[in-house]
């Protein structure tokens, strides 16, 4: 499934193993070296085989082990070596992965890189709380951001546009700028009472879902630690409450 020099760029999803793809478990298996991140779930790790080489790379906003050329540098290593090499990232590869960067040095280079697409936290958030990212005649359009900027830096986004756009806002490691966030949407235009759902932990045993308003978003994020993967998703569509059953309803009813 591996050629022997070939890189695949794998999504590992948030967390829970149960929502990889099949393809993703069988290029893991496959793998004789597996590269992942500090966002991997550890049940998808549980799933490397025994005598497979599995390396940390670490990185994760704030705190990261490994610089990206550093990482660049080890899958070609790995890859010009002859082995069969899975880059495992949380979430999908190419929303926030760096992917990009790492194919193109790979490439650059004359290896043959491949992805494998995986569940991004938005949709995944947005399962866990019976919610829908788009509702019909309300929400039309869904953006996907990064909050990750430079120390001392304020973010540079187009509030205004944002805004004017009208659809649901998912903001990847949002914890740190909820507040900024949730004024410059204010001050955009923005409803102060739009919904907002900051999700914790995402697909994992220590999910937590916590609902309120745009106004109230940095005092929703005060009990997140900065260790907690954090996103935060805002607009109207996340705020339609349904019940979510509890794990043991869900087995009796469907076991």
């Amino acid at each position: 499934m591996i050629a022997p020099g070939e890189v695949w760029l794998v999504g590992a999803g948030p967390g829970d193993p149960d929502l990889l793809t099949r393809k993703a478990e069988r290029l893991i298996r496959a793998a004789d070296v597996v590269f992942y991140d500090a966002l991997v779930g550890p049940g998808v790790l549980e799933l490397i085989p025994p005598g497979i080489e599995a390396v940390s790379v670490g990185k994760r906003s704030g705190r990261h082990s490994k610089a990206q050329g550093s990482i660049n540098d080890l899958l070609l290593q790995a890859a010009l070596s002859g082995k069969r090499v899975v880059r495992l990232k949380g979430g999908d590869p190419s929303v926030f992965g760096r992917s990009a960067e790492e194919m193109d040095h790979l490439m650059q280079a004359g290896v043959a890189v491949r992805v494998c697409p995986g569940v991004t936290t938005a949709s995944a958030a947005a399962a866990s709380a019976n919610a829908s990212l788009t509702l019909r005649g309300v929400t039309r359009s869904i953006t996907l951001l990064t909050a990750h900027a430079r120390a001392g830096e304020r973010l540079d986004l187009d509030w205004d546009a944002l805004v004017r756009a009208g659809g649901t806002l998912g903001v990847y490691m949002g914890r740190a700028a909820a507040g900024e966030i949730a004024s410059s949407l204010i001050a955009a235009g923005c409803d102060p009472q739009t919904p907002v759902m900051v999700a914790v932990d995402v697909s994992l045993p220590s999910e937590r879902l916590i609902r309120g308003h745009l106004s109230a978003l940095a005092f929703l994020v005060a009990t997140v630690s900065d260790d907690d993967p954090t996103l935060l998703l805002i607009g109207e569509a996340v705020g339609q409450h349904r019940p979510v059953p509890s794990s043991r309803a869900f087995a009796k009813g469907y076991a």
